[in-house]
């Protein structure tokens, strides 16, 4: 072997183990060099799709790479936060997590085949927002009380649609808080459900305010309360759960999470993103748009919010019989 071909060999070599070497110690260094996935465990047209897709192109903009939004709705979008649950740990498969599959499923699941606390690691929230209570607009129902003493003399017409874990406990709640006798339908998604409610195909729906919005402007439903402790500006017209007389008040969260096992600071990484996009003046006016409030919390606030609404909601559902499936 010539002596410079050799060297050339050996400067590779310890290039190499020099740029190994760096990644060992900050592996966020050359993150991302390829396309990032965010899975949505629902259909589009929801809270947790819109944001995904308005984080991924703000983040693919900043990383000069391609953010992937993939939908993969499911029941209680199990699915979804399972596939990312069992992804490798690198920072290149997350999920925007919603409350439900990660705090209000475990009340709701007996054999669930993720563990939210164990199998995921929480980036940042991204928004909060309250649920609104959206009947069909041609029917006669005007308050929560006029909707409870319907289900009461009509219980074979009485039903709820709901696409996620969050929004049947919550709406398990209301119906004990209020009166109301409804049995659950499950949805694959919020625009599901909220077409389910304006075809009649059932009474009501807890919803969150992105897919609502426009069938309530449109007047295809009509809101009758909000879950929140004060009137959304994006809705100023429908009342409180308070204001209705029901003693409600419920605000969920979407966030981005990846798997357990994360390098912190490629989990830093993202976050550091997640918190300056929900800064920019166009974000935030499109999530206000929807009624969803911007966060941008840091991991270690976002896991304290899990660790605490777990056994929460647990209790809830142990407080109303709602038992495990």
């Amino acid at each position: 072997m010539k002596r410079h071909t050799f060297l050339k060999g050996l400067g590779a070599a310890v290039l190499g183990c020099a740029a190994s070497a760096a990644f060992a110690q900050n592996p966020a260094a050359g993150f991302p060099s390829k396309p990032i996935r965010i899975i949505v465990g629902y259909t589009p047209g929801g809270a947790n799709d819109i944001l995904a897709r308005l984080v991924g192109q703000k983040m693919g903009e900043a990383f000069g790479q391609q953010v992937i939004v993939e939908n993969r709705p499911s029941t209680g979008a199990i699915i979804g936060t399972d596939a990312v649950a069992k992804a490798a740990p690198d920072g290149y498969t997350l999920t925007m997590g919603a409350s439900g599959p990660i705090v209000f499923n475990p009340s709701l699941y007996a054999k669930l085949p993720y563990d939210s606390m164990r199998d995921l690691a929480p980036v940042s929230m991204v928004g909060s927002f309250p649920l609104i209570l959206v009947v069909q607009a041609s029917g006669p129902h005007r308050s929560v009380k006029e909707l409870a003493t319907y289900s009461k003399a009509n219980p074979a017409k009485s039903n709820y649609g709901s696409s996620a874990a969050s929004f049947r406990l919550v709406t398990e709640l209301l119906k004990q808080k209020a009166g109301i006798s409804a049995e659950h339908i499950p949805y694959k998604g919020s625009a599901p459900a909220v077409q389910a409610v304006a075809s009649g195909e059932v009474l009501m729906t807890l919803v969150d305010s992105g897919p609502a919005a426009g069938a309530i402007k449109g007047g295809l439903l009509r809101g009758l309360a909000v879950t929140s402790g004060k009137r959304m500006p994006l809705l100023p017209d429908i009342p409180t759960m308070a204001e209705q007389g029901v003693d409600l008040q419920v605000t969920l969260w979407s966030g981005l999470l990846a798997p357990a096992g994360t390098p912190p600071a490629i989990i830093q990484k993202l976050q550091t993103e997640v918190a300056r996009i929900v800064k920019l003046p166009d974000v935030r006016e499109r999530m206000l748009q929807l009624g969803i409030e911007p966060e941008g919390s840091t991991p270690e606030e976002f896991a304290r919010v899990i660790a605490a609404e777990i056994p929460l909601w647990m209790g809830v559902a142990k407080a109303n019989n709602i038992l495990p499936e």
